[in-house]
């Protein structure tokens, strides 16, 4: 349940008391829990070209060092330095971690990020730095200790491969055990440290630079702005230098421009569209054979449905945006996609009408979705 998640708060007492307000610490946030993966597993997957990784070393001589994956199997078995790897998007390859990542849909999806999960050696760590966004950090296996600190100003270590705090002022100091968590709000100062082998899973939200959502939005905007008509002077006047750029040809250009407008329906629709795509690091692969569509239905029927962990289904009244790409129902049942969009999975005994179960094997088709099969 999301109030034991919390802590035995509500996520209406979350949001209001602590959501980028400040850090709560949960005792057993996951009763049990010590991970999603083994250690065989995400070596496998640190060591897999297509999976995003970092190996972190600190040595007091060479100071901060970081490799960028795929990486090496020999790396990941040294002991005489401490050492951290850290997988990005583990949700993307382990299904447990797709799910676990969104127990936290109390969360708009549209700023949840992904799952990363940190494996680090006695006394590894990635020293003390912050995040420009949220995070929860919940202990699977082992211990960390975690120091965290309000810091409104951070001076950073000149020359170092990772964004570190130079003057880290901790102010609270805490032992995370197996299915503890704590909750941080962006931008404070925090530093963990393995107390033996551990590891410790994070959930992240997205959170654009203002600059960054201008821009993207400006992009979209000139790939859909249609303005009439063609720059005309019939009343030029001789200038006494040519290579000026006269006023008349500037209040003419304002004039062409105040034309362009927007509105909330057209951010809406950008939103849809930007918050949708997929990363570049996300790939979807079609079914080698796939089911003919009336042992879809059948399978949909027994099973259920559920969507590829890469796949984003958003939804604004009765659009809907997925990876990327605008559509709407025709004829669909849109209370069902938007169940599906939300639980990311209809349950067995689902009976689509005919256009949501073609608008769900098309998604399957395209390797966007799946019948809910039983693990083997």
């Amino acid at each position: 349940m999301t109030t034991r998640l919390l802590g035995g708060l509500t996520p209406q007492q979350f949001l209001a008391e602590y959501w980028q307000k400040k850090p709560l610490l949960i005792r057993q946030a996951i009763p049990g829990f010590t991970g999603v993966v083994g250690l065989d597993e995400l070596f496998e997957l640190a060591c897999d070209e297509d999976v995003e990784s970092r190996l972190i070393r600190h040595d007091p001589a060479a100071g901060w060092q970081v490799t960028r994956g795929p990486q090496k199997p020999s790396a990941l078995r040294g002991r005489r330095q401490p050492w951290t790897v850290l997988v990005q998007g583990l949700n993307l390859w382990v299904r447990e971690a797709d799910e676990l990542l969104h127990r936290f849909d109390f969360i708009p999806q549209a700023r949840l990020d992904d799952l990363m999960v940190s494996y680090a050696t006695d006394g590894g760590g990635i020293g003390a730095h912050f995040d420009s966004y949220d995070v929860f950090l919940l202990q699977g296996f082992g211990k960390r200790r975690w120091r965290i600190g309000d810091q409104t100003e951070h001076r950073l270590v000149e020359g170092a491969p990772l964004k570190l705090i130079a003057d880290f002022r901790p102010t609270e100091e805490w032992v995370l055990e197996p299915g503890d968590m704590l909750y941080l709000p962006p931008r404070y100062a925090h530093e963990g440290t393995a107390l033996g082998e551990c590891t410790t899973y994070s959930i992240g939200f997205r959170a654009p630079q203002a600059r960054e959502l201008a821009s993207g939005f400006l992009t979209w905007l000139a790939e859909r702005v249609d303005l009439p008509g063609m720059y005309a002077d019939p009343d030029l006047t001789l200038q006494e230098n040519s290579a000026e750029i006269g006023d008349a040809m500037v209040e003419r250009v304002a004039r062409m421009l105040e034309s362009i407008r927007w509105n909330r329906d057209d951010v809406a629709d950008f939103l849809g569209h930007s918050l949708s795509e997929p990363k570049p690091t996300v790939f979807f692969v079609p079914p080698d054979d796939p089911l003919p569509a009336k042992r879809f239905a059948a399978a949909i029927e027994r099973h259920g449905f559920m969507l590829d962990p890469g796949t984003l289904l958003l939804w604004r009244g009765g659009r809907f945006y997925l990876n990327g790409e605008a559509f709407d129902p025709a004829g669909a049942d849109t209370a069902l996609l938007a169940r599906l969009a939300h639980a990311r999975r209809l349950p067995a005994g689902t009976a689509p009408d005919e256009p949501t179960l073609a608008r769900l094997y098309d998604l399957y088709r395209d390797g966007l979705g799946t019948p809910d099969f039983p693990d083997d």
